[in-house]
């Protein structure tokens, strides 16, 4: 329950024997309720600064039975300033503890050694390349037909090649740029602003609204990507930018929503704050997404690649099974996972539990290890693909990143069945539901950030080799 936002919880029934029934058996199978709730509220001058919940008199349960629920509400006085009092739900100990700690260390070592890898590996490889490539340059046209040519620049002409489902993939894209920097900008705000942190629903509503007023940021990067890739059908692309989100968090609401109301449940969201949803996203989210798709089609509409696309696709040759798209993007979300793998943990613990997540300086600083470790990543996993002489790269990319949230949403239902007591169809399709939505836009976040490092990439050591 919450008073003045502030919360105060306590147990609702108690299944067996309790501590009041010495004689009573603990596997009885019994069942009761707690009747009674004592309510202690502490007020400093006209403001309230502490709440207490209690319970007393359990009443077994039975059928038939007619039950009486009762409270008592006792006002006391406090000396708790009004700006302390949310300071006794703070637990350091648990946020900030060894473990806390060494995961931040563990993941910034992780993003170092990522980091010396692929500038130490890629960068003495790619010399190389650049050299027996130099020498191949000097080769006449027999002596290059009898030579064994092989690696990354052999497909010159189809790695700028449009990828396939160019719509969506710019729409996704878009909306990864969007939430990453709707991420970025809410746990900013979290740190400078303590009535943020603790305010019932401020998070989420500041949330809602920065990613109304950031609306043109996927309609930029969206929209002139699909320019570039040479789509033609962009009103289309604007409107699936503008609903790719919305609709997918609208669809589970509504679904949890009609549980709610069918349980009868206080989580049921009322008519009107849907109706004032539906007008943000038509009167802020899409023509902000319009006007941002005309600027990036103006802007970085144009095609700038270092290499002409080839007519013709190149055939893919065989590689090995480790070397296929689906292994890479696979395996390319572990080292991302590890890296935010303890700081999930707190998150489900104040998402699912009784615990205030207030850190949100180590949240900023994991945001950033994840980042750095996905690009890492998704390079050298391009990289491999490349040196494969497979041009799929920016799907696999996006892929490769993505499936960070996968090994997120494979946690939660471990976190569920272990770490939870949630049973029966309204806390699981909520738990689920919502655990699917987190894992979903985390992974089109990190799918973003990785093709973006490694489309930079690619442009990089392409421009920098000599193209016939």
């Amino acid at each position: 329950m919450y008073i003045d936002d502030m919360p105060m919880w306590a147990l609702v029934g108690d299944y067996g024997a309790g501590h009041d029934d010495k004689d009573a058996s603990k596997n009885s199978g019994d069942m009761y309720i707690w009747t009674h709730k004592d309510i202690d509220i502490g007020h400093n001058s006209n403001r309230i600064v502490d709440v207490n919940l209690t319970t007393g008199e359990r009443q077994k349960l039975e059928e038939g039975k007619t039950i009486s629920f009762t409270y008592s509400v006792k006002w006391k006085a406090s000396e708790v300033n009004f700006g302390d009092r949310f300071d006794k739900y703070l637990d350091p100990t648990f946020f900030q503890h060894r473990i806390h700690w060494f995961s931040i260390f563990n993941s910034f070592m992780m993003v170092l050694f990522l980091v010396g890898l692929v500038s130490m590996i890629l960068m003495r490889t790619l010399r190389k390349d650049y050299a027996r490539y130099s020498r191949d340059d000097e080769l006449d046209d027999m002596e290059k037909d009898l030579g064994d040519e092989y690696g990354w620049k052999q497909i010159h002409g189809d790695v700028f090649r449009s990828p396939p489902y160019g719509m969506l993939f710019s729409s996704l894209v878009g909306t990864g740029y969007q939430v990453a920097l709707v991420a970025l900008l809410v746990i900013l705000f979290a740190i400078l602003s303590e009535d943020l942190r603790m305010g019932r629903g401020s998070v989420l509503t500041t949330m809602i609204f920065v990613y109304a007023g950031t609306a043109p940021v996927a309609g930029f990067f969206g929209g002139s990507l699909y320019s570039r890739s040479g789509g033609e059908q962009w009103i289309k692309q604007v409107l699936l930018t503008a609903c790719l989100l919305p609709v997918t968090i609208a669809s589970v609401g509504f679904l949890h929503n009609f549980i709610a109301i069918m349980y009868h449940a206080s989580r049921a969201v009322p008519f009107g704050t849907m109706l004032v949803l539906l007008a943000i996203w038509t009167f802020v989210i899409l023509p902000l997404t319009l006007v941002g798709a005309v600027m990036g089609r103006g802007i970085l509409g144009t095609p700038e690649i270092p290499c002409r696309v080839s007519p013709i696709p190149r055939p893919i040759p065989e590689k090995k099974w480790f070397m296929e798209p689906s292994v890479i993007i696979m395996l390319g979300g572990i080292l991302p996972f590890g890296s935010i793998f303890i700081e999930m943990y707190f998150i489900f613990t104040s998402f699912w539990a009784y615990k205030i997540y207030f850190v949100y300086g180590f949240m900023l600083l994991v945001y950033i290890i994840l980042a750095s470790v996905t690009v890492c990543v998704t390079i050298v996993c391009t990289y491999f693909l490349l040196n494969a002489e497979d041009y799929r790269w920016q799907w696999t990319s996006f892929l490769a990143g993505a499936s960070t949230g996968g090994y997120v949403y494979i946690y939660s239902i471990y976190y569920f069945f272990w770490k939870t007591k949630m049973f029966g169809i309204f806390q699981t399709t909520f738990y689920f539901g919502y655990m699917g939505l987190m894992a979903a836009v985390l992974g089109v976040m990190c799918g973003a950030i990785g093709w973006a490092g490694t489309s930079a990439f690619v442009h990089k050591i392409y421009r920098n080799v000599k193209i016939d």
